[in-house]
Protein backbone atom coordinates (compact mmCIF):
# COMPACT_ATOMS: atom_id res chain seq x y z
CA UNK A 1 0.00 0.00 0.00
CA UNK A 2 1.45 3.40 -0.98
CA UNK A 3 1.78 6.25 1.50
CA UNK A 4 -1.20 8.10 0.04
CA UNK A 5 -3.30 4.90 0.02
CA UNK A 6 -2.30 4.28 3.64
CA UNK A 7 -3.26 7.85 4.60
CA UNK A 8 -6.58 7.49 2.80
CA UNK A 9 -7.27 4.24 4.62
CA UNK A 10 -6.54 5.93 7.97
CA UNK A 11 -8.82 8.86 7.09
CA UNK A 12 -11.64 6.56 5.92
CA UNK A 13 -11.38 4.53 9.13
CA UNK A 14 -11.41 7.61 11.34
CA UNK A 15 -14.35 9.18 9.48
CA UNK A 16 -16.25 5.94 10.10
CA UNK A 17 -15.49 6.20 13.80
CA UNK A 18 -16.49 9.86 14.18
CA UNK A 19 -19.28 10.38 11.65
CA UNK A 20 -22.10 9.71 14.11
CA UNK A 21 -20.56 11.63 16.99
CA UNK A 22 -22.37 14.94 17.58
CA UNK A 23 -19.83 17.71 16.99
CA UNK A 24 -17.39 15.12 15.68
CA UNK A 25 -15.44 17.38 13.33
CA UNK A 26 -12.89 18.68 15.86
CA UNK A 27 -12.22 15.29 17.46
CA UNK A 28 -11.92 13.78 13.97
CA UNK A 29 -9.43 16.43 12.83
CA UNK A 30 -7.38 15.87 15.99
CA UNK A 31 -7.43 12.12 15.38
CA UNK A 32 -6.31 12.53 11.76
CA UNK A 33 -3.47 14.80 12.82
CA UNK A 34 -2.46 12.42 15.60
CA UNK A 35 -2.31 9.49 13.17
CA UNK A 36 -0.78 11.17 10.09
CA UNK A 37 0.99 14.15 11.64
CA UNK A 38 -1.09 16.73 9.78
CA UNK A 39 -4.45 17.06 8.02
CA UNK A 40 -3.76 16.56 4.31
CA UNK A 41 -5.72 18.66 1.80
CA UNK A 42 -6.85 15.40 0.25
CA UNK A 43 -8.71 14.56 3.48
CA UNK A 44 -11.04 17.56 3.35
CA UNK A 45 -13.47 16.10 0.80
CA UNK A 46 -13.60 12.71 2.55
CA UNK A 47 -14.24 14.33 5.92
CA UNK A 48 -16.86 16.69 4.47
CA UNK A 49 -18.76 13.84 2.80
CA UNK A 50 -18.51 11.59 5.85
CA UNK A 51 -19.82 14.24 8.24
CA UNK A 52 -22.33 15.71 5.77
CA UNK A 53 -20.57 19.09 5.79
CA UNK A 54 -19.34 21.34 3.00
CA UNK A 55 -15.67 21.42 2.09
CA UNK A 56 -15.71 25.09 3.10
CA UNK A 57 -16.91 24.21 6.61
CA UNK A 58 -14.14 21.64 7.08
CA UNK A 59 -11.49 23.91 5.59
CA UNK A 60 -12.72 26.82 7.73
CA UNK A 61 -12.25 24.85 10.93
CA UNK A 62 -8.79 23.64 9.87
CA UNK A 63 -7.65 27.15 8.96
CA UNK A 64 -9.19 28.78 12.06
CA UNK A 65 -7.33 26.65 14.61
CA UNK A 66 -3.58 27.27 14.39
CA UNK A 67 -2.72 23.86 15.83
CA UNK A 68 -3.99 22.06 12.74
CA UNK A 69 -1.23 21.61 10.18
CA UNK A 70 -1.95 21.05 6.49
CA UNK A 71 1.55 19.89 5.60
CA UNK A 72 4.13 17.65 7.25
CA UNK A 73 5.95 19.29 10.13
CA UNK A 74 9.14 18.44 11.97
CA UNK A 75 9.35 15.75 14.59
CA UNK A 76 9.92 18.55 17.10
CA UNK A 77 8.06 21.86 17.29
CA UNK A 78 9.94 24.86 18.62
CA UNK A 79 7.74 27.88 19.33
CA UNK A 80 9.03 31.30 20.32
CA UNK A 81 6.65 33.63 22.12
CA UNK A 82 6.03 36.92 20.31
CA UNK A 83 3.80 38.57 22.92
CA UNK A 84 4.62 42.08 24.09
CA UNK A 85 6.07 40.91 27.40
CA UNK A 86 8.44 38.49 25.70
CA UNK A 87 9.37 41.05 23.05
CA UNK A 88 10.29 43.54 25.75
CA UNK A 89 12.59 40.95 27.29
CA UNK A 90 14.42 39.94 24.10
CA UNK A 91 12.32 37.50 22.11
CA UNK A 92 12.90 39.44 18.86
CA UNK A 93 16.64 38.92 19.20
CA UNK A 94 16.05 35.30 20.17
CA UNK A 95 13.86 34.67 17.15
CA UNK A 96 16.51 36.17 14.83
CA UNK A 97 19.12 33.95 16.45
CA UNK A 98 16.89 30.85 16.20
CA UNK A 99 16.17 31.44 12.51
CA UNK A 100 19.88 31.86 11.80
CA UNK A 101 20.87 28.89 13.99
CA UNK A 102 18.33 26.53 12.44
CA UNK A 103 18.62 27.94 8.91
CA UNK A 104 14.85 28.30 8.57
CA UNK A 105 12.14 30.92 8.99
CA UNK A 106 8.86 30.66 10.87
CA UNK A 107 6.50 28.00 9.47
CA UNK A 108 9.41 26.07 8.00
CA UNK A 109 11.07 22.79 8.86
CA UNK A 110 14.76 21.92 8.83
CA UNK A 111 15.89 19.90 5.82
CA UNK A 112 16.25 16.77 7.94
CA UNK A 113 12.62 17.08 9.15
CA UNK A 114 13.83 17.31 12.74
CA UNK A 115 12.58 20.78 13.81
CA UNK A 116 9.75 23.10 12.79
CA UNK A 117 9.94 26.72 13.97
CA UNK A 118 6.71 28.53 14.80
CA UNK A 119 5.67 31.82 16.35
CA UNK A 120 3.24 31.74 19.24
CA UNK A 121 1.51 34.75 20.75
CA UNK A 122 1.42 33.90 24.44
CA UNK A 123 2.59 30.95 26.47
CA UNK A 124 1.18 32.33 29.71
CA UNK A 125 4.66 32.69 31.15
CA UNK A 126 5.01 36.47 30.90
CA UNK A 127 6.79 36.98 34.22
CA UNK A 128 9.63 34.76 32.98
CA UNK A 129 10.12 36.15 29.49
CA UNK A 130 11.26 35.33 26.91
CA UNK A 131 9.56 31.95 26.75
CA UNK A 132 9.95 29.09 24.33
CA UNK A 133 7.89 25.92 24.00
CA UNK A 134 9.62 22.80 22.76
CA UNK A 135 6.98 20.25 21.85
CA UNK A 136 4.76 20.38 24.96
CA UNK A 137 7.17 21.87 27.49
CA UNK A 138 7.56 25.61 28.20
CA UNK A 139 10.96 27.06 29.08
CA UNK A 140 11.49 30.43 30.76
CA UNK A 141 14.10 33.16 30.35
CA UNK A 142 15.54 31.61 27.21
CA UNK A 143 18.61 33.32 25.80
CA UNK A 144 20.84 32.22 22.91
CA UNK A 145 22.89 29.89 25.10
CA UNK A 146 19.77 28.24 26.58
CA UNK A 147 18.25 27.96 23.10
CA UNK A 148 21.34 26.06 21.92
CA UNK A 149 21.01 23.72 24.92
CA UNK A 150 17.36 23.05 24.15
CA UNK A 151 18.15 22.27 20.52
CA UNK A 152 21.06 20.02 21.51
CA UNK A 153 18.75 18.13 23.89
CA UNK A 154 16.55 17.26 20.91
CA UNK A 155 19.40 15.41 19.21
CA UNK A 156 19.39 15.20 15.44
CA UNK A 157 21.82 16.96 13.14
CA UNK A 158 21.18 20.48 14.45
Amino acid sequence: MSSSQSEQHIIDTLVGQYKNLPGGLLPLLHAVQAEIGYVPDSAVMTIAKGLNLSRAEVHGVISFYHDFKTHPVGRNRVQICRSEACQSMGSRQLESYAKQRLGIDYHQTTDDGHISLEPVYCLGNCACSPSVRVNDKVFARVDQHRFDELIADLGGSQ
